[in-house]
């Protein structure tokens, strides 16, 4: 149950509406915009190594997908603005990096032989990164069941469903 005595985040009261009439700070305060997909080859340059080329398009790939996956679910339930779209790209980067990791150390092991004797892949310690960035990220823009919990969706005029 929602603490009555908790004031609730600003960006919550953009979102609602401001029956209390309390002052938000003007920052707080992002106009909707359109939210247009980042050119993914800016981020994940082609190459002219075919090996490293396949690797850039399936990161291209990963990212754009999950792009069209999170930014519709995104502008309805939290009321995405134009300034949104550098963290929205962070994110689907960092989802493209992790599943490039994974592929690594899929392909190559855990361990890789090196001039000392067998050590660990350096992509372990990339992914845990990563994924540290990830769960912020997660955390941020209310990707999770937890983080949804504190988000409620904007109140619309219609009776339709905002998920149809």
């Amino acid at each position: 149950m929602a603490d009555p005595w908790r004031r609730k985040p600003a960006l919550q009261v953009v979102r609602e509406g401001n029956p209390g009439k309390r002052p938000v700070p003007e920052s707080v305060k992002v106009p909707p915009g359109e939210l247009a997909e980042p050119d993914w080859r800016d981020t994940f340059r082609p190459a002219d190594d075919p090996e490293q080329e396949a690797i850039n398009a399936r990161c291209r790939l990963v990212a754009a997908q999950e792009w069209k996956r999170v930014v519709p679910v995104l502008k309805l339930a939290v009321g995405l603005g134009d300034t949104d779209t550098t963290v929205l790209k962070d994110y689907c980067v960092t989802v493209a990096r992790i599943d490039q990791c994974e592929r690594e150390l899929s392909a190559n092991g855990l361990l890789v032989r090196g001039e000392r004797g067998w050590q660990k892949n350096g992509a372990t310690t990339i992914a845990g990164q990563y994924r540290s960035q990830l769960a912020r990220y997660i955390r941020e823009l209310g990707l999770s069941p937890s983080a949804r919990t504190a988000i409620t969706t904007p109140e619309t005029d219609d009776e339709s469903d905002v998920w149809d």
